[in-house]
């Protein structure tokens, strides 16, 4: 058996498989699908990544920590994917970045490959601007709830978050104390709208969570949710010889 220390810079086995989303309005884009690589995953994540403009994309670092890391030890499904006009090492999504309103259509070919895919349990995960895509367009039958990762509602406003309140589904947001744009208080006022909704302040974490130990605290917080049963997560991966 051989024992992997979880580093920032550890990838798990999973199976990889690269795929193309088909937008309603013409557009292909470019994702990736990791599940587990022995069994069948118990639930699924659909990524929607920070804002392009700043440098946000499928491979931003907790999104693709998590494709590295949670198929494997989490039994999780994990689709990550650029948005429109969208580049990363996997490639260039077609179309041009429309500040979230296209987006719209991204976030629904997300959904229904997945769906068609026969995946289960869909979650949404966003992280800054892809929290704006979850809250304004991810309210979808086939999504059973969202876990939402430094957001600023900017985009979304509260008509979004009374719709996200009506429909019962769970909502678990991470907020960084020390966040660039809504800070614990703030947000708590805001999601407030929420009933269901539950916001976990994050001491000394920063907008874009950088550093190993606030990785495991957004991944520890994701499975805690979505696979209750493989929390806590573990420091270290055993592997079969």
């Amino acid at each position: 058996m051989t024992v992997t220390e979880i580093r920032a810079s550890t990838v798990l086995p999973a199976r990889r498989e690269q795929i193309t989303l088909r937008t309603s309005d013409g557009l292909s884009l470019v994702g990736e699908l990791a599940r587990p690589a022995e069994r069948d995953p118990v639930a699924t994540l659909i990524c929607l990544h920070p804002l392009p403009t700043h440098g946000g994309m499928m491979d931003s670092h907790l999104l693709r920590k998590a494709s590295y890391r949670l198929p494997a030890m989490a039994d999780l499904a994990v689709l990550r994917f650029n948005t429109r006009g969208t580049s990363s090492e996997r490639g260039r999504s077609e179309g041009e970045f429309d500040g979230g309103e296209a987006e719209r259509h991204d976030v629904a070919a997300a959904i229904s490959w997945c769906t068609a895919a026969g995946l289960p349990a869909l979650w949404l995960l966003g992280w800054s601007f892809g929290t704006e895509l979850v809250l304004r367009w991810g309210n979808d039958p086939a999504v059973e709830g969202a876990i939402l990762l430094s957001p600023p509602l900017r985009r979304a406003g509260d008509a979004d978050l009374d719709a996200w309140a009506a429909s019962a589904k769970p909502l678990l947001v991470l907020v960084p104390e020390l966040d660039d744009y809504l800070q614990p208080p703030q947000a708590r006022e805001r999601f407030a709208r929420v009933p269901q909704a539950e916001l976990i302040a994050v001491e000394r974490a920063k907008h874009l969570w950088v550093g190993e130990p606030y990785v495991r605290i957004v991944l520890g917080e994701i499975v805690r949710r979505v696979n209750p049963a493989a929390w806590p997560l573990p420091a270290e991966w055993k592997d079969s010889p």
